[in-house]
Parts: C-alpha cells; sequence; structure tokens
C-alpha cells in the first residue's frame, strides 16, 4: 500500500474520531460553561457558538444556590457509597460466576450460560415490580435495645439499592469472554502444584484480568451511580436518597436553569474521574480479548 494511502487514511481516521468527539463533549461543555451563567445569558446566545464560552458575568453563584437548596453532600455520600460496594461486590460475585462457566466443568454449566445470555436481553423494568415486591417481604437484622431482631422489608435502606445489584449479567458475559481466552495451561500447572479452584482463581486467573475488571468497574459504576427508577421507588425519605432522585426534587425547588446545569454538573464529574482513571484499562479490554499463549 502507498505511503499516501495510509497517511490519507490515516487522516480520515482521526478526522472522523475527531468530529465524533467534538460531537459528545459538545453538550457536557455547555453545562458546564451553563453553569456560571445566569438564565439571561445562557438563552441569550443558544443559536450561536458563543454558547459555550463563558459570559462576562462569570459566577460561582448557581453551585452556592445548589448547596443551599439542597442536600446535595448527603445524596453524593450515599451514591459513592451504593456505587462503591456495587463495584467492589460486583466484581466479585461476578468474575466468581464467570470463572464456574469458564474454567470449571460441572452439569447444567450450559443452561445456567444460556440463562445469563438471555438476561442480557430484559431490561430492568421488566423485573422492577417483582422484585419490589421480593424486597417488601425479606428480612432485614437489626439491634434494637440490645437485642437481634428482624425487620420486615428492606425499603429506606441502602442495602436495598446495593444487593439486588451485584450481578450483572454483562459483566458475567465480558469476564467469562475474557476468562476463556486465558490459556487452560495455566490453570493445568497450578493443579500440579496442588492448586484448587479458589486457589486458580484468587492467584492465577484474577491477577491477569486487570483490563476486563476496569472495564466490569466503569459499567458497574455508571449503572449504579446513574439509578434512578429503583431509588424513587424504595426510599421515601433524604436519608438514604442518592444523586438521580435528588436531582429531580432539586428540580422542583430551583427556579433557575443556570443552578440545574450546576447540580448536574457536580455529578457528573464522579462518573469522567472514574472513566479517566480507569480509561486505559478499558481500551485494552475492547482491544483485545485475553491473553494469548
Amino acid at each position: 500500500m502507498p505511503i499516501w494511502h495510509k497517511r490519507l487514511r490515516g487522516g480520515l481516521l482521526f478526522a472522523a474520531m475527531s468530529a465524533l468527539g467534538v460531537l459528545f463533549v459538545a453538550p457536557l461543555l455547555f453545562m458546564f460553561i451553563s453553569s456560571f451563567k445566569s438564565d439571561d445569558a445562557i438563552f441569550a446566545n443558544l443559536s450561536s457558538w458563543s454558547a459555550y464560552l463563558p459570559s462576562a458575568a462569570w459566577s460561582a453563584r448557581n453551585y452556592r444556590a445548589v448547596f443551599e437548596k439542597s442536600d446535595l453532600l448527603s445524596f453524593m455520600f450515599n451514591s459513592t457509597v451504593i456505587s462503591a460496594l456495587i463495584v467492589v461486590g460486583g466484581v466479585l460475585v461476578n468474575s466468581m460466576l464467570a470463572f464456574a462457566l469458564a474454567r470449571l466443568r460441572w452439569r447444567g454449566r450450559q443452561t445456567v450460560l444460556a440463562l445469563v445470555v438471555a438476561l442480557l436481553v430484559v431490561p430492568f423494568e421488566v423485573i422492577a415490580i417483582p422484585l419490589l415486591s421480593l424486597v417488601a417481604q425479606l428480612p432485614w437484622p437489626a439491634i434494637e435495645q440490645g437485642r437481634l431482631v428482624l425487620h420486615s422489608g428492606w425499603f429506606n435502606s441502602l442495602h436495598v439499592q446495593v444487593i439486588p445489584f451485584l450481578a450483572n449479567a454483562f459483566c458475567v458475559f465480558l469476564f467469562y469472554q475474557f476468562f476463556r481466552d486465558i490459556p487452560p495451561e495455566l490453570d493445568e500447572a497450578a493443579k500440579m502444584d496442588g492448586a484448587g479452584p479458589w486457589t486458580v482463581y484468587a492467584r492465577i486467573i484474577m491477577p491477569n484480568s486487570g483490563p476486563v475488571i476496569a472495564t466490569a468497574a466503569i459499567v458497574l459504576f455508571i449503572s449504579a451511580w446513574n439509578q434512578y427508577l429503583w431509588p424513587i421507588m424504595v426510599v421515601q425519605g433524604e436519608a438514604f436518597r442518592p444523586v438521580q432522585p435528588g436531582i429531580q426534587q432539586f428540580f422542583g425547588r430551583a427556579n433557575s436553569w443556570g443552578q440545574i446545569m450546576a447540580y448536574a454538573s457536580v455529578i457528573t464529574l464522579p462518573v469522567l474521574a472514574v472513566f479517566l482513571a480507569f480509561q486505559r484499562q478499558f481500551v485494552a479490554s475492547v482491544a483485545g480479548t485475553g491473553i494469548k499463549g
């Protein structure tokens, strides 16, 4: 292939990727810039590129109003705890199931794998009501007056927003695809040294699965951070409310689009930070599906 042809193809690819990058970044940039503007400044230049530029009346008063009109710090703390627990627990639960499906041989393995694949196409809205009925009847231990008692129902708590989402069919399939490409000779060598399945999982498979762990962490974090329907169904008070239902509450209190943009900017920053922290491993996971022996 001629050199000029390669350069032309590379230039076209770069131009296309740059255009897509601008397309995806533009709404975030507009949101962030608008969070420092008044409503008049936001709507004054919506039809021109100056909407993406700071105005002369640059101010952080919208951010002050966000923290004055909402309990955003509490909401973010709840979302951070929920997301962290789902990421850590989800990586362990989904990777263990994927390890059993990809590296072990047992009766019914193909049936379970088929169920996991089938769950990929089932939206959460389909199971939301049955799941709500289930958690309404489940017991949860608590200590009252020095005695251990069981309360019926998981409503108005953090665990009701964590436990149902630890298992994720997409992450199980993601781990399964990655684990299946790891050379089986590693397992056989470990077994010859007397290692059992848990040792193979903890000391061989997981240490060689950094890219897929990072990808699963990003998927689980974004899913947990953006939960909206389920918290509305199971959390009535503000004590355990995460950020996404909080924005609906703030929308009813705010009288300025600049303040709403400020709220949205604050709750978007953690998602961008997590993605940027794991972007290298994420790209590595997408580019390749495992170790090649």
